[in-house]
This record gives structure tokens, C-alpha cells and sequence, in this order.
């Protein structure tokens, strides 16, 4: 009896094409996972009214991982739901208040580790009498204790240098961020620490990427941050990421967008998705050697077979293709 479930949340747009390539990997690689496909986003809206449907909800509660595909539709932009709202609940519901962004190219290689469960995304917002629209930024300083204990983790477990970005010149949250990143660090004596000021990481970000390590910040900054990060080695449509809880199972997701104007096309480049489910290996399953050569299967099809976007000709499916006849190459 199979006691491993990885809940496929294929979403919308691209994402059932990206998705394919996702499972019929995991498939290959970890046979003894169960896949269980639900509906997410616009996909759920349209069959249930909702776009986290409480089938979909219970079967990510008892996963060990969840695999994501983008989520979102022109359609419901302007609605009173939304298919964005069903991942915004699904990330609070399990908790998922770690989002990993690795960016790699060349000689660049960062991790942006994102509190994700809090700040202004979740706090509270309204609309005034008198017509003022707020958003508040919020946080306890256990919410910030936990992404920076990880976050001080995971750069020990690499080169040992830490960012940590903030706005503590002007805002409360931020001066208490940076006071839980300093009573924290003595407990990391072999991690560096550097604060720095939201904008002049950007700029940093921009013009000098390979300078950084792991970076620690906040929901919002993240947001923004991790998309440049990902902009500079190689862009969006190359980014994975991981959302990870402390007990429950992670959400493992492509950056990219549902991009409804290529999809059924079968020219997404699945890139974005297959380094996420090699992510979910490492972190969801435990499974490093596979994540590994997950990871190098897909740098060998970039090289060998690149999609339309990259300048190649490869389709969604081929490029797929590509990546498990590498990885049969190696187990053989």
C-alpha cells in the first residue's frame, strides 16, 4: 500500500501542459508515490463555484506534498472570486510560510527565502467612511522567528552568508524584523549576517546578483524581489519555488503565470515546473538524489532541446521527452 500521496493541482492556462510533463516524471522517478490530481484556480470555479474546493483542500491536508501548476484567468480578473483567492487560502491553510526561490545562472546563485503567510497580503484592509482604501502590514514576532531560523538553516547548509532585507528606516515591522534577525544570529555563529534597506537591494539585485547568498525578507519585499531575481538569471518562465511548513506538506509551484495566450499551443516551456518538482523531491519527499538529477536532466535539455522561448524549437511535450530520456540514461 502506497503510503506517499503528491496532491497535482494542474490550474490553469498553461498548466495542465506543464503539468503532464510534471507527473509523467514523477512517474518515472518515484514510482512508489501515489498522484492524486485536483482542481485549483479558474478550473475550480467553473466546476464548483470555488476556487479551492473543500475535496481539493482535504486532499492537500493529508498529501506529503502538494505539485502546483499556475493558476489564474483574464475571465475572472475582475470578479468577486477569483482563482488567485483559492491559492492565497490554500497557502494559510497549510501553512506554508516558507517560499524558497532558488536563482541560478552563471555565477549567480541566491536563494530568496520569502515569509509568506503574513504581512500585508494578510493583514487587515477595508474601505473607510469617508472613501480611504487600507492595506496594513502586520506581524508577530513569531511569524518572523521561524522564516529566519530556516532561513539562517538553510544558508549554513550553503555558503554561509546571510541578507537579511527590510524598510527598518521607516517602517515598525521592519525595525522589529531586523531585531529578531539579530537575536537570532548568535545561535548561527558560522552564518555571516548583512541587513540592507529594500531599495538598495533592489538596486544590488539588478547590477551585482551574484554578491548574494540566501536573502530573508519579508512577504511583500519577497514578492518583488524574488521576481527580479528571477528576471536577471534567466527569467520567470525558469523559476521554481517551494512553500514549506513546519509539519505539513509544502506547496511546490512554477513562478510563471498561467500565460492563457499560448495555452493548448503546446509551446509552454515546462522548465519552470519540472525544477519545482525537484524541489518537492528534496524538500516534500526527501529524496536528494533524485531532485539532482532532476535538476541536471533539465539543464541538458535547455542545452540540447530549448523551447520557443529560449530561441528553440522544442514543444512542451519534446522537451519533456527530453529530460526523462536523460534521466533513463542516467539510472541506467
Amino acid at each position: 500500500m502506497r503510503d506517499l500521496t503528491v496532491v497535482l493541482l494542474p490550474g490553469d492556462g498553461v498548466g495542465p501542459e506543464v503539468s503532464r510533463e510534471a507527473r509523467l516524471v514523477l512517474e518515472l522517478v518515484a514510482r512508489d508515490v501515489a498522484i492524486d490530481e485536483r482542481l485549483l484556480g479558474a478550473a475550480a470555479i467553473r466546476a464548483t463555484g470555488d476556487p479551492l474546493p473543500e475535496e481539493t483542500l482535504v486532499a492537500c491536508l493529508g498529501a506529503s506534498a502538494v505539485l502546483k501548476g499556475p493558476v489564474g484567468d483574464p475571465e475572472f480578473d475582475a470578479a468577486d472570486v477569483r482563482p488567485e483567492q483559492g491559492l492565497l487560502r490554500l497557502r494559510a491553510a497549510l501553512d506554508a510560510y516558507a517560499n524558497l526561490r532558488p536563482s541560478v545562472w552563471g555565477d549567480v546563485d541566491l536563494l530568496v527565502v520569502r515569509e509568506l503567510v503574513g504581512g500585508l497580503y494578510f493583514g487587515a484592509k477595508g474601505v473607510r467612511d469617508d472613501g480611504t482604501v487600507f492595506d496594513t502590514c502586520e506581524y508577530h514576532p513569531d511569524q518572523v522567528e521561524r522564516v529566519v531560523r530556516r532561513a539562517f538553516a538553510l544558508a549554513r547548509a550553503r555558503r554561509g552568508a546571510l541578507t537579511s532585507i527590510d524598510k527598518a528606516n521607516v517602517m515598525e515591522t521592519s525595525r522589529m524584523w531586523r531585531r529578531v534577525v539579530n537575536e537570532i544570529a548568535p545561535e548561527f555563529p558560522d552564518v555571516s549576517v548583512e541587513h540592507m534597506l529594500v531599495d538598495n537591494a533592489a538596486m544590488q539585485l539588478a547590477t551585482a546578483p551574484e554578491q548574494f547568498d540566501v536573502v530573508v525578507t519579508e512577504n511583500t519585499f519577497g514578492d518583488i524581489l524574488s521576481d527580479l531575481a528571477a528576471a536577471v538569471t534567466g527569467g520567470l518562465g525558469l523559476a521554481p519555488s517551494a512553500s514549506l511548513s513546519d509539519s505539513g506538506p509544502g506547496i511546490f509551484e512554477p513562478v510563471h503565470g498561467s500565460a492563457p495566450d499560448i495555452a493548448g499551443r503546446g509551446i509552454a516551456n515546462p522548465t519552470a515546473m519540472l525544477r519545482s518538482t525537484a524541489l518537492l523531491l528534496e524538500h516534500g519527499l526527501g529524496r536528494a538524489a533524485e531532485a539532482e538529477a532532476l535538476t541536471r536532466a533539465v539543464e541538458h535539455a535547455l542545452a540540447a532541446v530549448p523551447t520557443l522561448d529560449l530561441g528553440g524549437g522544442a514543444t512542451t511535450a519534446e522537451f519533456g521527452a527530453a529530460v526523462r530520456e536523460q534521466l533513463a540514461l542516467t539510472a541506467a
